[in-house]
């Protein structure tokens, strides 16, 4: 763990105790502070940040409005158990097999949590720019969108929106306001339209409104927007998914293999 102090810096306007929760954050999420592990103490936090107790304290509540810690006055500051999250996008993708749930679900209950998703809305639309640019849609063309909100042990974690080319889905299941067996990727591989690449844009954006509220963030801390273009054979895509999450409490992994 670096120990240092934080000087008054022109270049960083944050506030002393922004700037000692910012430092505490990311050792929580990189792991020299792990999972039930105590904070140094308020005195040590003081001597290492030449700040006072008022600070402190400012900083650690912060912490404890993101939900990364957890502690009352007069006693230890420990790392929540399992905050951190680390999401493996390639395992969402295959269709699942004959009854057998959405692969979100299966796979967070591998990791000994519960899942569940919430479908908020299932509409015709005018997708955002980006996802018309990547459905290949004319400016005035309509998409079905499917919106939805993930949860594990019933705390908002990602916020979904889906969107499908008309053409593909009109007539189906898929516009039905009801959850679909197996997730779309099932039901478009039974309508003939199997995923076989799928390509990931993320960035990191301040939340929007209905981001803010749809994730009961703590602050205007970023979050992790994915943009996942999906493509069926002869390289048509067939899904455009929009996928927000919490950045200060998950990261992604992908895995390559070299050519």
């Amino acid at each position: 763990m670096t120990v240092s102090t934080i000087d008054n810096d022109p270049s960083d306007p944050r506030s002393l105790h922004e700037r000692i929760a910012a430092d505490l954050r990311d050792e929580i999420m990189s792991g020299d502070l792990a999972p039930g592990a105590k904070l140094p103490s308020t005195a040590q936090l003081k001597a290492r940040f030449d700040a006072s107790n008022a600070t402190i304290q400012k900083a650690l509540q912060v912490l404890k409005d993101e939900r990364l810690v957890i502690g009352r006055a007069g006693a230890a500051v420990t790392v929540r158990e399992h905050r951190q999250r680390t999401m493996h996008p390639a395992a969402f993708m295959a269709p699942a097999g004959a009854g057998e749930p959405y692969r979100w679900l299966t796979e967070a209950a591998k990791h000994g949590t519960q899942a569940h998703s919430t479908l908020l809305d299932v509409a015709e639309v005018r997708p955002p720019a980006d996802v018309s640019a990547a459905l290949n849609l004319a400016e005035s063309e309509t998409a079905l969108l499917r919106h939805q909100v993930l949860s594990i042990d019933r705390e908002p974690v990602e916020l979904v929106k889906s969107y499908y080319p008309m053409a593909i889905v009109q007539g189906t299941v898929i516009t039905d306001k009801r959850k679909i067996k197996g997730g779309t990727p099932t039901l478009l591989a039974e309508l003939g339209h199997p995923p076989r690449l799928s390509v990931d844009r993320v960035s990191a954006r301040v939340p929007t409104q209905e981001q803010y509220q749809a994730l009961n963030l703590p602050s205007d801390l970023p979050v992790l927007r994915t943009l996942r273009v999906v493509y069926s054979d002869e390289q048509r895509p067939i899904e455009v998914t929009v996928m927000v999450k919490a950045g200060h409490l998950y990261e992604l992994q992908y895995e390559f293999t070299p050519e």
